[in-house]
């Protein structure tokens, strides 16, 4: 392969080489004749290269092919110059073209010419010209929406992530190639300008130098030279012509991938009913005009016998669909259900009623699939890890305006709308009430009503906090993934994490992975720091942290005490606002002792022994203290000591979710904090 590429890259220098050549050095008429040969062959495989290509971008480099193509032929124009006001004469091939397309006439041979300039400047040049233009202009135009819309089949599963980079590249080469062809037709034009130029100049010098040099008389001496300057001008213009109409071709034929002779003959004669009707005509005007009878009515009868052969066509193609349906749809039947797709669960699906549906619909201006996206941003600013692909789908299964989240394939949650209604909860000081349907807000379980869009501007006035559907979708989903991201962390999203950190940290990414900690040892700890709304962005420090102590323990869950230690400053601006005072609830010493006191060391980890009826103790003043804060407005947190914090959070996580604990070693030196409450039993 690379021996071909090397000879094809040759090829293309020596291409170049020898218009080089041919605008210093004078050519040989034979030589010229191959290489004015040449220029045509290559000219016609242009055309018909464009003709076929079933795409554009088949084409990618068809700007530079008109440039070289280009200056080839100028090359060839100041040859055949040279040879023609030199010797009077040009080589065969121009010879011919100047007799034989003129029929030897002057005059014929200047009109034929004049007509191949006017159709090439005012027809193919101008049309290419323009359409080259809009399609630029509109396929750049078009880019964002495009990139909208792979984002939106990504989130919904219907694409891959390499078929989303692959339709992205795409995109980009085809705003590259118009972009470019909007200039290279420029080419194109100025090759026919510099033509029609060159003839001018070959005419007025010829006879100038058949007159003075050779001894012409001026009759002869323009007879002689213009027939000549005829041939050299038709010889280039039809090499010309032939690329003007192929990038006509490629620019009118879009961005579609299609064949473009089958496409555009069944487009021209795929419909019987309009053969039909232009036969009548055509037999018609034979037979009631002057015009001749036997050549409109054989027309018409060609045009009606065609029309019935390609209807019978059609409906034997029909036939045949129908028929190697109803044959794969039985051999489908026969053969083995392929259940191996049905094994692969989802990480995350969002699936809603058929009345929610236009939310999910760009083409209906629904914006759910772009606030899809911007969770997964969200979630990996805030947390530092990356959320899987949210696929969402309808199930007709479901109410009208309900949809669930599942994580892992199990329904976690769900939740109901009204569309084209707005959710109105009151933030607590608002007194005046507002008439609406009572519910209740899905992520947090607060009271709310639901209002139609002309109360929303006089609930907004009074104080309440208004929601549009999708926002209450979008925060419910968000909160279940913020409740879940531990578990939907899996060893390949680790394993992804640690090869990122290793491109600017790769000596601490070496001393850790594998030699100290294993693969699975890592993800569990940071499991553990998000199970707690930890964030892990910042890796170095968690990394940093764990090489440090993992010599001496690979107890994760000790491993995750230190870390949090050292995110100290994180944990404090998250949970202690600087210039206030918080306000927390302590732990008892005493019933931090007990709790040290039932902890049993094992193989598999660390687990508490505590008699149950002194749990239930501790979890009542645990309920006690917890809603005092919670009374008072502000977040329940409770702060123990370093030891104990670990244990303390297991004790209380299975009887209250948002309970948030710290140690007295997270909590940054210039941090004000009051205690409120103790937790005994």
């Amino acid at each position: 392969m690379n021996g071909r590429f090397r000879i094809a890259d040759m090829g293309v220098a020596v291409y170049l080489l020898i218009a080089f050549v041919m605008l210093i050095v004078p050519m040989p008429e034979a030589l010229l004749d191959v290489f004015l040969t040449l220029d045509m062959a290559i000219s016609f495989t242009i055309l018909f290269t464009c003709m076929f290509a079933e795409e554009v971008l088949g084409m990618s480099f068809y700007p530079t092919m008109l440039l070289f193509s280009t200056i080839f032929r100028i090359a060839l124009n100041v040859s055949s110059t040279r040879l023609i006001l030199t010797k009077g004469s040009a080589g065969n091939v121009i010879r011919v073209f100047g007799e034989f397309v003129g029929g030897g006439d002057l005059v014929i041979g200047i009109i034929v010419y004049l007509i191949l300039v006017i159709v090439q400047f005012m027809v193919i040049n101008k049309g290419s010209e323009r359409v080259a233009e809009v399609t630029a202009r509109f396929t750049l135009d078009a880019m964002p929406g495009k990139q909208m819309a792979i984002d939106a089949d990504l989130n919904t599963g219907a694409i891959t992530d390499v078929e989303a980079k692959q339709r992205r590249e795409k995109i980009q080469e085809e705003a590259s190639f118009f972009g470019s062809m909007d200039g290279a037709v420029k080419f194109v034009k100025g090759d026919a300008t510099a033509g029609l130029v060159i003839t001018a100049i070959n005419i007025v010098g010829g006879i100038a130098m058949g007159v003075l040099r050779q001894g012409m008389e001026m009759n002869e001496a323009l007879n002689w030279y213009t027939i000549l300057t005829i041939g050299d001008g038709l010889v280039s213009m039809i090499s010309s012509l032939l690329i003007s109409l192929a990038t006509g071709i490629l620019v009118t034929k879009g961005s579609k991938t299609a064949d473009f002779g089958s496409v555009l003959v069944s487009q021209l004669f795929g419909i019987p009913k309009a053969l039909y009707i232009v036969g009548g005509i055509m037999a018609l005007l034979g037979i009631i005009t002057p015009l001749n009878t036997i050549l409109f009515v054989t027309a018409g009868a060609l045009f009606i016998i065609v029309g019935r052969v390609i209807a019978g066509t059609i409906e034997t193609a029909k036939i045949e669909s129908e028929v190697e349906s109803e044959e794969e749809a039985a051999e489908e039947m026969r053969q083995p259900e392929n259940v191996t797709s049905l094994l692969n669960v989802d990480p995350i699906e969002l699936e809603f009623g058929y009345g929610i549906i236009p939310l999910a619909d760009v083409n209906q201006g629904g914006d759910l699939l772009d606030r899809v996206v911007m969770i997964r941003r969200q979630i990996a600013l805030e947390l530092g890890t990356v959320v899987p692909i949210i696929r969402l789908r309808d199930n007709i299964q479901l109410n009208p305006n309900q949809y669930i989240i599942k994580i892992k394939g199990v329904q976690v949650s769900e939740g109901e709308i009204l569309f084209d209604h707005y959710m109105a909860m009151n933030p607590g000081y608002v007194t005046e009430e507002i008439t609406g349907i009572p519910t209740v807000e899905p992520s947090f379980g607060l009271p709310a009503v639901w209002i139609t869009e002309g109360q929303r501007e006089r609930a907004e006035s009074l104080g309440y906090t208004v929601v549009d559907p999708p926002s209450i979708i979008a925060t419910h989903l968000t909160e279940i993934i913020r409740q879940h991201i531990a578990e939907l962390l899996t060893r390949q999203d680790v394993q992804n994490l640690i090869d990122n950190l290793k491109e600017t940290n790769p000596s601490i990414v070496d001393e850790l992975v594998p030699k100290l900690l294993g693969l699975g040892e890592v993800q569990k700890v940071l499991q553990n720091l998000l199970a707690e709304g930890i964030s892990i962005r910042d890796l170095l420090t968690i990394f940093e942290t764990m090489a440090d102590y993992a010599s001496t323990t690979r107890d994760t869950d000790i491993l995750t005490e230190y870390i949090r230690q050292a995110l100290k400053r994180a944990i404090s601006s998250k949970y202690f606002p600087a210039n206030e005072t918080t306000q927390v609830v302590t732990v008892d010493p005493q019933i931090e002792q007990e709790i040290m006191a039932s902890v049993k060391q094992t193989e598999q980890g660390a687990y508490l022994t505590m008699d149950p009826q002194r749990i239930d103790a501790i979890m009542t003043s645990v309920k006690a203290e917890k809603e005092k804060l919670e009374n008072l407005g502000k977040n329940p947190i409770v702060i123990t000591s370093p030891i104990v914090r670990t244990y303390f959070k297991k004790l209380t996580e299975e009887y209250f979710k948002d309970l948030i604990v710290v140690s007295y070693n997270e909590v940054e030196t210039n941090v004000s904090i009051k205690s409120v409450g103790t937790v005994t039993a």
